[in-house]
C-alpha cells in the first residue's frame, strides 16, 4: 500500500457521495486502502451499484464514525465527498457532527468539488452554524467553482479534461491546458 494507515472517504447521501464511492476504488487502484463511511444510502439504483462495486472490491465500509483520536490513530487522509455544490444550509442533524470532526481533524482533508458546508459561490459558511471545513486539498470536478476562490489550502487541482471547446466558451470557463495526457492538473 502507498500509506501504512487506510484513506477514509466519508459519503453523502447524493452527487458527491456517489463520487466519493467511485473514489474509493479509485485509491485502491492506486495503491491506497480506502474504507468508507456512508451514513445515509439512497435508493437509487446507481448509488446501490456503486456500492456493489465497492463491496466487489474488498473496500469496507465503516458503520459510525470514529472519535477524532480514533481517526488520527486510525487513518493518514479523510477524503469529504459529504455535500457538493447544491448543499443548501442548514445541515441536517445526521450530518453536524461529521461536519464538525472534519472542520477539527488534525489529519490532512482532501474535498472533493467544493467542501462540504460552503455555499457555491459564497464560500465557506457564515451562518454560525455550519461548520466550516479548511482543506488542505481541494480537487474540483470539471471546472473550479466561484467558492475556490476562497480555498487556503496548499493544493488545488482540477479533473476532467472532457469539457468540450464550445462549452467551455459558451460558459465563459477559463480552463487550465492539460499536460500530455493528464486527466488531472494543478492549478495553484
Amino acid at each position: 500500500a502507498v500509506q501504512s494507515k487506510p484513506v477514509l472517504v466519508l459519503c453523502g447521501p447524493g452527487n458527491n457521495g456517489g463520487d466519493g464511492l467511485v473514489m474509493a476504488r479509485h485509491l485502491q487502484l492506486l495503491g491506497y486502502t480506502p474504507q468508507i463511511f456512508y451514513p445515509k444510502r439512497t435508493d437509487k439504483e446507481l448509488y446501490k451499484d456503486l456500492v456493489v462495486q465497492a463491496e466487489l472490491s474488498d473496500i469496507p465500509f465503516i458503520d459510525s464514525l470514529p472519535s477524532s483520536e480514533d481517526l488520527a490513530a486510525t487513518y493518514s487522509l479523510l477524503v469529504d465527498c459529504v455535500f457538493g455544490f447544491s448543499f443548501k444550509p442548514p445541515v441536517r442533524p445526521q450530518f453536524s457532527p461529521i461536519l464538525d470532526t472534519l472542520a477539527k481533524t488534525n489529519l490532512p482533508l482532501v474535498c472533493v468539488d467544493i467542501p462540504s458546508g460552503w455555499d457555491v459561490e459564497l464560500g465557506p459558511p457564515s451562518d454560525g452554524a455550519t461548520p466550516a471545513l479548511s482543506p488542505d486539498l481541494l480537487i474540483s470536478l470539471t471546472a473550479p467553482k466561484k467558492c475556490a476562490q476562497h480555498f487556503t489550502g496548499r493544493f488545488h487541482y482540477l479533473g476532467g479534461r472532457f469539457v468540450p471547446r464550445q462549452l467551455a466558451e459558451k460558459y465563459q470557463l477559463d480552463l487550465p491546458e492539460y499536460p500530455g495526457t493528464q486527466c488531472c492538473v494543478r492549478i495553484n
